[in-house]
């Protein structure tokens, strides 16, 4: 009962009055629209808070949450400092680990933008790809395919299904301005590798049931509950526990070198300042 008899709400006389006028005029006077305690929370906190541009219906509302939320750190905050033992509530070893662990790592942020080589050639990739290949097996069986989203009695049909299949220019540059007029939608991936959970999206389902429809000739055909026929033909598989392709994990290769190097850079620089401070007698080891 001390902790209330003590506190001062101005937020309930504004919780308690139903105009909007009320409140909407206390956010946007340049003064003190509620009190706990000691604490005052004041019309620039609210302003910040606020977006601008929402209606005074919008603002009121958001008003009431924010005011709401602050009191309610506070009122959280009074009751764990008066219920904790000292003990309990000193955090000073925290704050001061926490401290210490943004400095460390700001520093090394600093360090990191100035000195980190994010170049890396196309030999070193290979020659990392090629030393741990183990590394890059695959999860998920990759694929280069296409992929035809038609209804079956669109014109240019049967013309479009059977030069999906095509590795002839001339054919795919057909399927590009057919499909753009005949079908719902065309994609070709068959330039790169895709993930087949990626290229299952395109059917509406898991690879499991797509690759289930995978044919001998290639095809992939599973009819759409709006009637219209969903077409795929997988130029070149991959599949589950095959060494990924280089051009494929070549982004996480660039990766994980980059990581090793930045890794590298810390050590290194934790060892510099550490041999600096035994040579300038600053560290003394007993």
């Amino acid at each position: 009962m001390r902790l209330f008899r003590n506190i001062i709400i101005v937020v309930a006389t504004v919780m308690a009055v139903s105009s909007c006028d009320f409140i909407y005029s206390l956010i946007h006077d340049d003064e003190v629209v509620a009190k706990l305690g000691r604490q005052m929370l004041y019309r620039s906190e609210l302003d910040a808070y606020v977006p601008k541009g929402v209606s005074p219906e919008d603002s009121t509302a958001i008003a009431r949450q924010y005011i709401s939320l602050w009191a309610k750190e506070l009122l959280f905050l009074d009751v764990a400092q008066t219920r904790l033992s000292k003990q309990e509530a000193d955090v000073s070893g925290e704050l001061e680990d926490y401290r210490r662990s943004l400095l460390k790592y700001r520093y090394e942020q600093r360090v990191v933008s100035e000195r980190l080589d994010t170049v890396v050639t196309d030999d070193e990739l290979a020659s990392y790809y090629e030393s741990h290949a183990d590394m890059f097996r695959l999860e998920v069986p990759i694929v280069k395919a296409r992929f035809l989203d038609i209804m079956p009695d669109s014109p240019n049909f049967q013309t479009l299904r059977k030069k999906l299949a095509s590795s002839a220019p001339e054919d795919l540059a057909v399927v590009d301005s057919l499909s753009f007029i005949s079908a719902i939608r065309y994609e070709d991936k068959s330039g790169e590798w895709v993930s087949m959970t990626d290229y299952s999206r395109n059917f509406g389902t898991d690879y499991g049931s797509v690759l289930a429809k995978l044919r001998p000739d290639g095809y992939i055909e599973i009819p759409d509950e709006n009637s219209d026929l969903k077409i795929g033909y997988v130029c070149s598989i991959l599949r589950a526990g095959k060494t990924a392709p280089l051009e494929y994990c070549q982004k996480r290769v660039r990766d994980i070198i980059i990581s090793n190097r930045k890794h590298e850079l810390l050590n290194t620089l934790e060892q510099e300042l550490l041999d600096e401070a035994l040579a300038n007698e600053e560290l003394i080891i007993y």
